[in-house]
């Protein structure tokens, strides 16, 4: 395995910046957490879309363009700047050129754009210091996850973090990319009882970057308790750094509660003591931990310190300060809403096509209005969360719940799995200010999720920085 990227006795940060949503953790937000020395995290989620979308805006201020002069194939970025770019931007009412969307047979293009995706972001967050840089990604983004990974191990990422499902083949694939090495991960495929394997393959030599070997970055699992921990530790196909512990306050997908789901009046899954990791258990691992959602104060970093903690991760402070990828009149709506009372946040078990619960932040013109999602045509143009499935003759495809309902069902779907399904994929972009204009002329409506700590934003004034909440959570440690 080559060597991890800062020796074992160096410092590990006591506040890690969450890895929120589709550029939410975008590159300003963490360059700025890290330049202080605490861990910057950002999202290598929709990277590819991302990435384009950015050049179609105009790339202001140039960062996209600058970060592609010093990816190591000019030839593939120059190319990515020549179909992309528009140099005023988009006319009004314009759609976005499309990535094509990846198939498991046909995702040359979309792979190669998710690779330098990930090495812009990372690129342009470890600018101006020298401190470490993370990346988070989702575990169920199987069909994305290995192209982004690659590229931000290529602009030297220092700590990659994954959830939303169990990332046990990642510290393999880490070791696999240092090493210049093909790397595999095992496709899930929903109900298949076959027992063939299918497995999705990133080549860095057909990317051109054969025989390249990299730093192999320290890995964090997010976990909701200590037996995936330690089931982890014990049999992830490489080592494991440490661990995020994520309470069920945490905004973004939660994992389920644990055993018979039961549900409180409003609809949302009820947590309890069994969806809280032992902290004693933890410790016997012998690994450093960090705790997450509802952490976002003084006093929850010195009592997880008081715990045996290496510290926390904050999302929902970062999400909404001047440097997040938030758009700037949704972040400002929020804030007014929080300080006025008048914000909620729902724990949705339907939103996502991942079947996860799925936090959402109730906002009267976003898709938590039940009237605008049911006035969206339904449509799958990204596809990030769709699953796998295995046909009658056994050919594997990909399908969404929330994709149009004809479409899903002639895929062997459910009806009933549809309803009340959100395309996270286009409303997720639509936070950080790039809604696709449809064919039809419809722009695309976000949907915001949060930490149920978004209540806490009413001390908060419109305009504050990444610098203040560090120095804010900071004053746990005096």
């Amino acid at each position: 395995m080559t060597a991890l990227t800062d020796p074992p006795h160096a410092p590990l940060p006591r506040i890690i910046q969450g890895g929120m949503g589709v550029a939410i953790s975008g590159w300003e937000l963490a360059r700025a957490v890290s330049s202080m020395g605490e861990l910057g995290v950002i999202s290598a989620t929709g990277i590819d879309n991302l990435l384009v979308r950015r050049l179609q805006d105009g790339d202001p201020g140039g960062h996209v363009r600058q970060a592609l002069a010093a990816y190591p194939d000019q030839d593939r970025a120059q190319k990515a700047v020549a179909d992309y770019y528009l140099e005023s931007g988009r006319e009004s009412g314009q759609s976005y050129k499309r990535v094509p969307l990846p198939s498991l047979r046909n995702h040359r293009v979309a792979w190669e754009l998710a690779v330098m995706g990930g090495f812009v972001e990372v690129w342009l967050a470890k600018q101006g210091h020298a401190n470490p840089v993370g990346a988070n990604l989702l575990t169920k983004l199987q069909m994305h996850t290995l192209p982004a990974l690659y590229g931000c191990l290529l602009a030297g990422v220092d700590t990659v973090i994954m959830g939303a499902g169990i990332p046990r083949d990642i510290p393999g694939v880490l070791d696999a990319f240092a090493q210049g090495k093909a790397a595999s991960i095992r496709l899930d495929i929903k109900g298949d009882s076959t027992g063939e394997p299918v497995l999705l393959t990133f080549d860095p030599a057909e990317y051109g970057f054969g025989g390249r070997t990299l730093t192999r970055p320290r890995f964090y699992p997010i976990v909701t308790s200590h037996v995936l921990a330690s089931v982890l530790a014990k049999k992830a196909t490489g080592s494991i750094e440490g661990f995020i512990i994520e309470a069920p306050t945490a905004g973004g997908h939660n994992a389920p509660p644990r055993g018979t789901v039961t549900y409180d009046e409003t609809g949302q899954p009820i947590y309890g003591e069994r969806d809280l990791a032992d902290l004693n258990e933890m410790r016997k691992i012998g690994l450093p931990f960090w705790l997450a959602g509802g952490s976002g104060s003084p006093e929850a970093l010195r009592a997880a310190l008081e715990q045996g903690a290496a510290g926390i991760q904050v999302g929902t402070l970062f999400a909404y300060c001047r440097e997040s990828g938030f758009d700037a009149d949704l972040r400002t709506q929020v804030q007014e809403r929080a300080q006025s009372q008048r914000l909620q946040v729902y724990t949705d078990p339907l939103a996502s096509p991942t079947g996860f619960p799925f936090k959402v932040v109730t906002l009267p013109d976003t898709l938590s209005n039940e009237e605008l999602y049911r006035e969206r045509p339904r449509i799958c143009d990204i596809g990030y969360l769709r699953e796998a499935y295995r046909d009658e003759v056994g050919k594997v495809g990909l399908r969404c719940p929330a994709e149009p309902v004809d479409a899903f069902l002639s895929k062997d779907g459910k009806l009933e799995d549809t309803v009340g399904r959100k395309c996270l994929c286009n409303a997720l972009m639509a936070d950080a200010g790039h809604a696709q204009i449809q064919k039809s002329g419809y722009e695309e409506l976000p949907l915001l999720t949060s930490g149920d700590g978004v209540s806490a934003l009413t001390d908060w004034p419109v305009g504050y920085t990444a610098a203040d909440v560090v120095a804010y959570l900071r004053g746990g440690l005096a």
